[in-house]
């Protein structure tokens, strides 16, 4: 089951352990403006580089009223130890049950060397104040992104 959300469209809610032992609640961002960028795998190279550029522009988004969170499939275990690993700074959601991948659509079929299997589409939303998807940004290639999301978020 694929969500084809579009701009306008009310951002879906989650709620996800962290690694830090916190919950993450999209409810609890409401009021700011919300980056949420979805990544397949703790620890590989584009997902540490994203997450390290995020965790690097942190204060940069602070400054234009929007938080970041970053959600995976893997564990807050694994979470724990990537973030402490890379001195990362934004706050990483486990959704080991999908309900979050799911529900943004970016739960895909992919393919590597021949081989089709499901996983995480590297994507990003960005949520305004009302709760409401202003921005998208699908097969996320990490050179320029943060910079990208960062303009964007300014422009809200």
């Amino acid at each position: 089951m694929t969500a084809n959300l579009e701009i306008g469209d009310d951002a879906p809610q989650f709620s996800l352990p962290s690694g830090d032992g916190e919950t993450l609640s999209a409810a609890d961002f409401l009021g700011k403006n919300l980056v949420i960028f979805f990544y397949p795998k703790d620890d590989t190279p584009g997902c540490t580089k994203e997450s390290i550029a995020f965790s690097q522009a942190l204060a940069e988004f602070k400054a234009a009223d929007t938080e970041i969170v970053g959600i995976s499939i893997d564990s807050p275990k694994s979470h724990a130890k990537f973030s402490a690993k890379h001195d990362l700074t934004v706050p990483l959601g486990s959704d080991e049950d999908k309900a979050a991948v799911e529900a943004y659509g970016v739960w895909v079929e992919k393919n590597m060397y021949g081989r089709k299997y499901m996983g995480t589409e590297r994507a990003t939303f960005l949520v305004d104040k009302q709760g409401k998807i202003a921005q998208i940004w699908r097969k996320v290639k990490v050179k320029g992104h943060v910079e990208a999301v960062l303009e964007a978020a300014k422009a809200l």
